[in-house]
């Protein structure tokens, strides 16, 4: 449950926007004036900050100062002042969106649920892996060479992720199969070694003057260093 935090002096918008944004399934806390800000966005944490400009003994432009100076939080300035102006230089400022006064409750959810989605995938680790012209997308579980996909079985992609999740690693033969397969090791399985080739096929089909697996004899295998 993401937590709003609303920093507004109108005790009548800040109980409207509370009620309406916990009947949507969020939790909030309210401030009416400008002062403890910092303190109460180290304590309470809050996934997004609904923040009024005219507040009492610090206004808003540097309430956004002091959020930015130690936050990424997404802010909304929630403002009677709605000149085109005055939304730039607050959006330049820092802020993340503009609603202006009187607003409807169901736009300021609608921007609060966009900023929360934006923040979300801001935040999120990139999961690609990358060796030379080789894309291998861990999220989608797709693999490209040059922008064309490569055509994987599961057992093959599996086996060309962990050889880019370890560039450094030489994995033995039982070490990757058991990886792989989730199963014992048998040295006459000749099963890894069909894999491994056909893997080789599909990367140099797309790819002919490139080597992306190494054989390294006597042990088994590792993602070609060049």
């Amino acid at each position: 449950m993401a937590r709003i935090l609303i920093i507004e002096d109108d005790l009548e918008i800040s109980g409207l926007l509370s009620e309406f944004l916990l009947e949507n399934g969020y939790q909030t806390y309210c401030l009416y004036n400008g002062l403890h800000v910092p303190e109460v966005l180290q304590e309470y944490r809050p996934d997004l900050v609904l923040l009024d400009l005219m507040l009492p003994y610090r206004s808003g432009d540097q309430v956004l100062t002091d959020i930015r100076a130690g936050w990424a939080v997404p802010v909304i300035i929630i403002s009677a002042k709605g000149t085109t102006r005055n939304k730039i230089d607050l959006l330049r400022s820092g802020a993340d969106d503009y609603v202006t006064k009187p607003f409807d409750l169901e736009e300021v959810l609608a921007r609060i649920e966009s900023n929360l989605r934006r923040a979300a995938l801001s935040a999120k680790p990139d999961r690609r892996l990358r060796c030379g012209e080789l894309l291998l997308d861990e999220d989608k579980n797709t693999a490209f060479i040059k922008d064309a996909e490569l055509s994987l079985t599961a057992k093959e992609y599996r086996i060309l992720e962990l050889l880019l999740q370890y560039p450094d690693k030489i994995f033995s033969k039982a070490n990757l199969f058991e990886s792989v397969w989730d199963c014992e090791y048998l040295s006459e399985d000749n099963t890894l070694n069909v894999h491994i080739s056909n893997l080789r096929n599909k990367l140099k089909a797309l790819s002919p003057d490139e080597e992306y697996i190494d054989t390294v004899w006597g042990i088994g295998y590792r993602l070609h260093r060049s």
